[in-house]
């Protein structure tokens, strides 16, 4: 038995104004795969935490064996943590959707990156590790050929052969949600929100390529869990005392006949909770949204993205405006509350389109509306095909008043993006608040802006 240290590098930046905040279920996936593999674990999640107080944590548990996650918001902080902790442990392991896609900048602090799926891969890692034999045999990870001299520069190192997605996901246990900050979670929602809220994972993967999308994870596959099994684990996770589940699919509502079976056997076994998921427009209809209303659903998520239609075709999202909107009505009759994602200013739009857009997404009875500017992420065919106009990481938080930093050369500013997201989120809020007086206010609200945005570069 080995004892394992998982991190979570997430601290919550100065100017935070995320409407979302979820447990991290990547690492508790490991912890349990790696407990039932018979070894000790420690998980170690930061989002309530300071940098200082999370090292003098993670310092505290001394274990030999020691893995951090990173995304690509966390890239420097998961470094900062593998060098923090190099020479307190024997192995570190790397791993998550940054780390599967590139594992060059980790290689120079951690001993082995994890790509792809981690849960079958860490316990033949520590397999390995434990009979002191060498990982060139473990599929799917990125290593040291020398781990010797423990030297923080550039090692030489090999990737072994691509790992296959698990297909039984039944198989795999449950998150172990019991070494998760469950109750800094659950007061940071009732607070925030006036409900808390953790996510269940009913699927795996997306058959979809949205050109902004990564897939390095789960490898651009689609599994399903049983219906059993995934509210078997919606049981489980309301028994911590969260208030809501969030599904955390990316296509929950890929395929009707599974959707009503879930909303069944919610049904069946007489469970009251309050859900939401994220939802393809074309993969919605009013029976479905009414089957979710009745099994406990309170708001779905759109990811719509634009509404013009090259920008969409460009995207690759393989859906029309026409079907957003059909699939919005649906949801919004069926009494569902509906949320809706849109990118502006993606590479190859116009002032015509982004307006477009922001009128597209003024026109729907949405209860959240998020707007955004593109982010190219390392592992998307957008990064493949922008990847010499970016000019910096990512990082999470923006700042002050904004959310959102640009990351690459863009034919607009900055600050235009930034307005437009403004007039956009502006645009919903009179709506919601001006009530009989709305069509007049909003008629002056957006020939003003719509003013500024076109001076604006």
């Amino acid at each position: 038995m080995t004892s394992v240290l998982l991190i979570y590098p997430y601290f919550k930046p100065r100017w935070d104004r995320s409407v979302f905040r979820f447990p991290p279920l990547g690492v508790a996936y490991i912890a349990s795969s790696l407990r039932k593999g018979g070894h000790e674990v420690h998980l170690l999640d930061c989002t309530f935490l300071s940098r200082k107080e999370a090292l003098k944590r993670a310092l505290d548990v001394q274990a030999p064996v020691v893995g951090v996650y990173s995304m690509a918001t966390m890239v420097d902080d998961c470094l900062w943590f593998g060098r923090e902790l190099r020479a307190a442990s024997r192995l570190l392991i790397a791993g998550g959707p940054h780390p599967s896609w590139d594992p060059s900048p980790f290689m120079n602090v951690f001993d082995v990156v994890v790509r792809g799926e981690g849960e079958q891969t860490v316990l033949e890692l520590l397999q390995a590790f434990e009979h002191g034999g060498t990982f060139q045999s473990v599929p799917g990870i990125a290593y040291r050929e020398d781990r010797s001299t423990r030297q923080v520069n550039l090692p030489e190192w090999s990737c072994t052969e691509a790992r296959g997605t698990i297909q039984n996901l039944d198989a795999i246990p449950f998150p172990a949600r019991d070494l998760l900050p469950n109750q800094d979670y659950i007061r940071h929602g009732r607070k925030k929100d006036g409900y808390s809220i953790t996510t269940v994972l009913s699927t795996r993967g997306c058959p979809f390529r949205c050109e902004f999308c990564s897939n390095v994870v789960f490898g651009g596959s689609y599994r399903e869990r049983s219906v059993e099994n995934v509210i078997d684990e919606v049981e489980e996770a309301l028994a911590f005392g969260y208030d809501r589940i969030s599904f955390a699919d990316d296509v929950f509502t890929l395929r009707k006949t599974r959707v009503l079976k879930i909303c069944e056997e919610i049904r069946r076994r007489a469970l009251i909770f309050s859900w939401e998921c994220l939802g393809r427009v074309d993969a919605l209809d009013e029976e479905t949204a009414r089957e979710m209303k009745r099994s406990g659903c309170r708001r779905i998520y759109f990811g719509i993205e634009s509404g013009n239609a090259q920008i969409l075709e460009q995207m690759n999202k393989k859906i029309t405006a026409e079907q957003a909107r059909a699939a919005v009505m649906a949801a919004h009759r069926a009494g569902l509350e509906v949320g809706a994602f849109f990118i502006l200013f993606y590479p190859g739009e116009t002032n015509a389109t982004v307006t477009e857009t922001l009128r597209f997404a003024a026109s729907l009875p949405v209860d959240y509306l998020g707007l955004s500017m593109p982010y190219p992420l390392p592992g998307t065919a957008l990064f493949e095909r922008i990847k010499n106009r970016i000019t910096r990481d990512w990082k999470p938080g923006g700042r002050f008043l904004f959310s959102h930093e640009l990351t690459y050369q863009s034919d607009f500013s900055e600050i235009k993006m930034q307005f437009g997201i403004f007039k956009g989120q502006m645009h919903l809020a009179l709506k919601r608040k001006t009530g009989s007086l709305s069509p007049i206010l909003l008629k002056i609200f957006d020939k003003t802006t719509d003013v500024i945005f076109d001076l604006l570069k």
